[in-house]
């Protein structure tokens, strides 16, 4: 292992610059889906894990993960040298919570979809898809519309 190429003073303060939210990749994910005509609630504080996006439409919820901080396995996720010991045990962490919160959101009803860093446009496009398609789902599955419906109750 080699060491940090930065004073310690230096690595806090860039780290201290890492966002949790309003990210680049999730910025990019939110304005695509605005842009597709799909709406959501932010960061619901209500939920576990505070999702990045809930779509609650479809009962879906978007995390839009890095791949380091996550650890995807990708070659973006390549562990820091220095300080390693604590940052292994703070990674194991970061995915041990993002899989409770997982199977808890699934245990809940939710559909819980990964917005990978390294897989971003082609993540992105592919949940657009399933967004619409699950749209066309449900439009398509009533027979009746409102109006109808309203008319058939007061014979």
């Amino acid at each position: 292992m080699s060491p940090d190429t930065v004073s310690s003073a230096e690595r806090s303060r860039i780290m201290r610059q890492v966002r949790s939210k309003n990210t680049t990749p999730e910025m990019y994910v939110r304005r695509a889906l605005h842009a597709a005509g799909f709406r959501f609630r932010l960061h619901d504080r209500r939920l576990p894990g505070h999702p990045d996006l809930v779509l609650a439409r479809f009962k879906t919820v978007v995390f839009v993960q890095g791949c380091l901080w996550h650890w995807h396995g990708c070659r973006r996720s390549r562990m820091p040298s220095s300080n390693a010991n604590y940052w292994q045990r703070k990674i194991a962490r970061n995915v041990e919570r993002d899989a409770q919160n997982a199977a808890t959101l699934s245990g809940m009803g939710w559909r819980v979809e990964l917005v990978w860093e390294c897989e971003l446009a082609s993540a992105t496009a592919s949940l657009i898809e399933t967004l619409r398609t699950k749209n066309q789902a449900v439009a398509g599955g009533s027979s009746t519309s409102r109006n109808d419906s309203d008319v058939e109750g007061r014979c």
